[in-house]
């Protein structure tokens, strides 16, 4: 079979050839199905924290320690996913991760005691970091060759694959343990990893096609500039990581709050994460639209103030409708600003902008759920949870006060 490379062979007009389009279509839907994968499985494992709470009988903190094993194993595995996407390729990695994440998500409720379940979660937690910064190194190879800036389209892939998880969850949760459910995502997960990974190992990663316009000798950049650069990549970088911390708590915190502070059933609690992500699935399916009418910084400013009054609603609440009116409201909100931060990030430094943002933004989605733990512990659940808007107004501000050096 002829590689990727070699069918791509430009004719006049800058265009590829059918055989070249084909084979990146194919590439991007395998890599559409592993974002989509990668937010069920998550999803299935939040929407049963619940369960393996009580089974491990442990507290509010305990659990947020525990938990701080997934963040762990994350941030040590983004360290070094790189480096293995460099010598093994992209592609690879992620369909090795995509298994292990498979595999991994299995051992929660295995675990009988808290120190246990965090063990264990440093092994879920290494799958979940290699597949994400895997996969988005992958995408944004894929999104060179393509020329078009689809990344928002692999987020909501992520967030249709969260709410379809979590929308699972909320069905069997009455009907099957969550030994029985995990148990169940890892077959499809090594399932679904299998066939969408024969895609991706078929060929090698595409190669950038040729600039729109020719463009003079590049100068090299004074040492200032290029400071400058890297120091917006680090302010995007900051917008990511606080609003992706409240995507991380309420994948974490949100079943539990509803089950624990509004009296819900199981079954309504999962379902509480279900519409949250149906929200950051429509908002992120309308962010190309919402871009083009606003531009970054209104996107940014706008989603950050609606994350923080939705946030407050749905964890002030005194009722199940209007906190998952809040959830709603907050899905919304941070919908777009992870994906145009991280694609701001990548205009501004390239690959290494995307991979600094991008790992910024993640270390807020595992860093996030132990501290509110914490802070659960020391008062309460709704009043811990009220961070998460605090910090979505404070990246509101961010990108307001960096309007005229960062975003248009």
């Amino acid at each position: 079979m002829p590689t990727l490379n070699k069918t791509r062979t430009a004719i006049p007009g800058g265009q590829r050839t059918a055989p070249a389009d084909s084979a990146l279509r194919r590439l991007r839907i395998a890599l559409t199905v592993f974002f989509a994968l990668d937010g069920f499985l998550f999803a299935g494992w939040v929407v049963r924290i619940p369960a393996v709470k009580q089974r491990t009988g442990a507290s509010t903190g305990a659990l947020g320690l525990a938990l701080l094993g997934v963040s762990a194993g994350a941030v040590a595995t983004m360290m070094l996913t790189g480096r293995l996407c460099r010598r093994f390729g992209n592609h690879r990695v992620t369909v090795v991760a995509g298994l292990a994440m498979s595999l991994g998500i299995a051992l929660p409720p295995l675990a009988g005691s808290a120190p246990v379940l965090g063990l264990v979660l440093l092994v879920f937690g290494a799958a979940y970091g290699g597949i994400n910064v895997a996969m988005n190194s992958a995408a944004v190879d894929l999104i060179a060759a393509l020329r078009r800036p689809v990344m928002p389209s692999f987020h909501a892939a992520f967030s249709v694959g969260g709410m379809l998880g979590a929308g699972l969850g909320a069905l069997v949760a009455g009907q099957l343990s969550a030994t029985r459910h995990l148990l169940l995502l890892t077959c499809v997960g090594l399932l679904v990893s299998l066939l969408a990974g024969r895609a991706l190992l078929a060929h090698p990663a595409p190669l950038a096609g040729p600039p729109a316009t020719a463009a003079p000798a590049a100068t090299p950049a004074p040492a200032s500039a290029a400071r400058g650069r890297y120091g917006l990549v680090a302010v995007f970088g900051l917008i990511a990581l606080c609003t992706a911390y409240g995507e991380g708590a309420l994948a974490d915190w949100g079943a539990l709050h509803l089950q624990q502070d509004l009296d819900t059933g199981a079954g309504v609690a999962a379902a509480g994460y279900s519409v949250f992500a149906l929200a950051m699935t429509a908002g992120r399916l309308s962010g190309s639209a919402l871009l083009q009418r606003l531009g970054q910084t209104r996107t940014l400013v706008a989603g950050g103030t609606t994350a923080a009054l939705g946030m407050l609603l749905g964890s002030l609440a005194p009722t199940l409708w209007a906190a998952l009116a809040g959830f709603v409201i907050t899905g919304l909100g941070l919908a777009n600003i992870f994906p145009v931060a991280v694609g701001r990030a990548g205009e501004l430094a390239g690959p290494d902008g995307v991979a600094a943002a991008s790992t910024l933004g993640y270390g807020g989605m595992l860093l996030g759920p132990p501290a509110i733990g914490l802070l659960a512990d020391r008062s309460s659940l709704p009043v811990a949870l009220t961070t998460v808007a605090g910090l979505a107004a404070l990246a509101a501000a961010i990108a307001w006060l960096t309007r005229g050096a960062g975003t248009r």
